[in-house]
């Protein structure tokens, strides 16, 4: 059997082990389990409900009740019908923003890991840059740039918050180089490209993904009080940042405005770090 035969299917090797011992810690099932029900009443939840968008001034504010579980909102609009459809929009941006964030570090790590010289120098200096100013501020730059909206909103993220998994992917791909596998694979008379492709990439795309995750909760709660500032998602769509700044000038008399996505916010983020705590623990046991 050859050396590439041998040493192809890393990706594979690598992934089995760290799914089998993550749903070995309670804390990742327990994480995995809320994630999970967030996702399927976000996708199934909206289609027997009323639109979340659709007000109905005859019945404004009215409290929780058999008709309206959650009670309504100041147009009159069922508040679980829009906390779950704040949920497609609010979860969605979040692994949209941690996606791109991922892709782009992936991208620039790998290339500046794998290349070195003037391209790792260029690439290390940008990515510095970036990591030496607040995340927070950036983004506000950007979105001031480009105007208040979810999707610049999104955009403005995604761009000022891959440094960080940069600088974890060039790590990775410059001590993947001088693995034994990816030595062998050289002598061997494989190319450059296709080394790094097929033996230094899918070992630092599990640890980019590893560290993707840790931020996904991050993610959701930076979109919603950006949202609540009213940076991100317009009125009447449907988000949980937008629904708190809505109930919070009718919190004195109909606070249940606040219980929807209050407790979305909290579930969401409880499950992302269950889940990247015991990423954490099984990739870095020490």
């Amino acid at each position: 059997m050859s050396v590439l035969t041998r040493t192809a299917p890393r990706l594979r090797e690598v992934h089995q082990p760290l799914w089998r011992a993550l749903l070995a810690r309670p804390a990742a099932r327990v994480g995995l389990a809320l994630g999970l029900v967030l996702v399927l009443a976000a996708a199934v939840g909206p289609l027997f409900l009323p639109d979340p968008d659709v007000p109905d001034y005859t019945d404004q504010l009215a409290p929780p009740g058999a008709g309206h579980w959650l009670g309504t909102d100041t147009a009159g609009r069922d508040l679980l019908a829009r906390t779950l459809a704040g949920a497609r929009t609010s979860l969605g941006a979040a692994a949209l923003v941690t996606a791109l964030a991922a892709l782009i570090g992936l991208v620039v790590g790998t290339l500046a890991g794998a290349l070195g010289g003037a391209v790792d120098t260029v690439l290390t200096r940008l990515t510095d840059v970036l990591l030496g100013l607040p995340s927070l501020v950036l983004t506000l730059a950007v979105v001031g740039v480009l105007g208040p909206g979810y999707g610049n909103l999104v955009l403005a993220m995604a761009v000022t918050s891959w440094a960080g998994i940069a600088r974890l992917a060039r790590a990775v791909a410059r001590g993947a180089l001088s693995r034994p596998d990816v030595l062998a694979a050289r002598m061997a008379g494989v190319g450059p490209v296709r080394a790094v492709l097929r033996h230094v990439l899918p070992g630092v795309a599990v640890q980019v993904a590893v560290a993707a995750t840790l931020g996904l909760g991050e993610a959701v709660l930076t979109l919603g009080g950006l949202s609540f500032l009213g940076l991100g998602a317009q009125p009447p769509t449907a988000e949980w940042g937008t629904m708190l700044a809505a109930g919070r000038d009718t919190f004195a008399y109909a606070p249940w405005q606040l219980v929807g996505p209050g407790l979305g916010l909290v579930l969401a983020v409880a499950a992302a770090t269950l889940v990247s705590d015991a990423l954490r623990d099984v990739t870095e046991p020490t």
